[in-house]
């Protein structure tokens, strides 16, 4: 390679989308018709669930009752880059998420690398998700009419104890799918629904469970010491993926610059409550090591319950809810990933039918149709149990990102308007660096390894196509100004 091609080369990996006027107010297509309330839903339905719902059963076994410690150290991590992600939501108000932040602020090749994160995340945790929601639906059926899926449809081939295919995670995707293709609007009123729905069952298991509490079970806190309490922070720390799904959603929003940050620190102050209320309340309800035993592998909060009371009605009501609250969660994370794979498509770096967008639904139904059958072929046959770190580093380097994206865009980009700004910058971003850093210090490494495999594969099929079909290179080779190209 010549001294010209190698120059040529770096000029394509590092250049940055232009933030215009026509960026921020064209919707490309699609509707915008969310405001505050619905965006601040959207945050808190693809949050809580995961966090109360699974990974106590993964975490505690970690920490012991310090994961008290855990959750408050991933809330504070998810804070601070909460305050960065409002900033940036407001500056540049597009789909797309950290990798639209990535484009406009760190080059091409960065926002190609933290797209691989946002899908990895995105696709791992909706078929995980709608996985485990095949143990609450189960143990609602049992409960109410007597009967189970049989356990040849309830789980994969692959699994330790091997089905055929997990058939209620396949439906449960399919039926996410119809609603989005649907509309937007449309979906998020039924998030808005189900999201009320859960923190009244969430209430009630709070309530519930403080019957049994018993301080004496914090007795032995931190029984692994602070290698426990980060391990967990880090598993833990996916579930405020919640974040992120608001920021997908910027060129649906009717005004991005004022709803987006709002609802971003809105969400997290709802969540961070709800994860510290349900966590007390379920550690004082039983030892800690009863987190770990099998039985409670499916639907243990709802068993918990059920224990705690030796009567089956309040395991019912939150295995209930549970089905609604993961319904939920799963809705909102399959749109955020349809959304980040809008906005890759828009920019060329995918193929355009990603980007098309249907004109009577105002919705991207071919990108739909496309994730839903790929989530759903890995929630049907593949086990993810062993899979949420991986969520959790994606998550973690989004959030890093985003925090160096408002360090450089305030550099690059002073006059650009902005609805919310970072309080304590510089000193904010860059203590959310240092504690998504922190967290990531604590994960396995052959979570590393997967990521960075992952990470290669996105790099090389850039390498090879995407950045010959990126827009930015059209017009470059087309001698035009590459801004407001997406308007061309």
């Amino acid at each position: 390679m010549t001294t010209t091609q190698q120059h040529a080369l770096r000029a394509q990996l590092w250049r940055r989308k232009p933030v215009t006027r026509a960026t921020r107010e064209s919707s490309e297509g699609l509707q915008r018709s969310l405001g505050t309330f619905s965006l601040m839903m959207f945050g808190v339905g693809a949050t809580v669930g995961t966090g109360v719902f699974f990974v106590m059963h993964q975490a505690v076994p970690d920490a012991g009752p310090a994961v008290l410690v855990s959750f408050l150290l991933a809330g504070i991590a998810a804070g601070l880059s909460a305050l960065s992600y409002a900033e940036m939501a407001s500056a540049v108000p597009v789909s797309g998420s950290t990798y639209s932040y990535a484009y406009a602020t760190l080059g091409e090749v960065v926002a190609v690398g933290v797209a691989a994160c946002l899908l990895l995340e995105y696709g791992v945790s909706t078929a995980a998700v709608s996985v485990g929601w095949s143990g609450y639906l189960n143990q609602l059926l049992d409960n109410v009419l007597g009967v189970t899926v049989p356990h040849v449809l309830s789980a994969g081939p692959f699994d330790a104890d091997p089905g055929v295919i997990n058939l209620p995670a396949v439906v449960l995707v399919a039926m996410c799918a119809v609603l989005l293709i649907r509309g937007a609007s449309e979906s998020a009123r039924a998030n808005a629904v189900m999201v009320v729905v859960k923190l009244a069952v969430l209430g009630l298991f709070v309530a519930v469970a403080f019957t049994a509490f018993d301080a004496d079970r914090f007795a032995d806190f931190a029984p692994y010491g602070a290698a426990g309490v980060t391990a967990a922070a880090g598993t833990i720390f996916f579930t405020f993926i919640g974040l992120d799904a608001v920021s997908t959603a910027g060129d649906e929003v009717r005004d991005p610059q004022r709803s987006m940050p709002r609802a971003i620190l809105g969400a997290l102050a709802i969540v961070t409550t709800i994860y510290l209320l349900v966590a007390v309340a379920a550690l004082g309800a039983q030892p800690w090591e009863r987190f770990a035993d099998a039985e409670q592998a499916e639907a243990g909060l709802a068993r918990l319950l059920q224990e705690v009371l030796q009567q089956s009605w309040p395991g019912t009501v939150l295995s209930a809810g549970a089905v609604v609250s993961i319904f939920s969660v799963t809705l909102v994370t399959l749109y955020g990933q349809t959304r980040i794979l809008f906005a890759i498509g828009r920019d060329g770096l995918l193929p355009r039918a990603f980007a098309r967008v249907d004109p009577r639904t105002r919705t991207p139904v071919t990108n739909t149709v496309i994730v839903s059958c790929v989530v759903g072929l890995l929630a049907g046959f593949v086990p993810l149990d062993d899979l949420w770190d991986l969520v959790s580093i994606g998550t973690l380097v989004a959030f890093i990102v985003v925090s160096v994206g408002v360090i450089v865009l305030r550099r690059s980009r002073p006059d650009l308007p902005r609805g919310f700004r970072v309080p304590g910058y510089p000193v904010t971003p860059v203590l959310a660096i240092a504690a998504c850093l922190y967290i990531l210090a604590g994960l396995p490494w052959k979570t590393y390894a997967w990521f960075l495999l992952w990470l290669a594969v996105a790099l090389t099929f850039y390498l090879v196509w995407g950045r010959h079909h990126s827009l930015l290179n059209r017009a470059v080779k087309a001698g035009l100004p590459v801004e407001g190209v997406h308007d061309r």
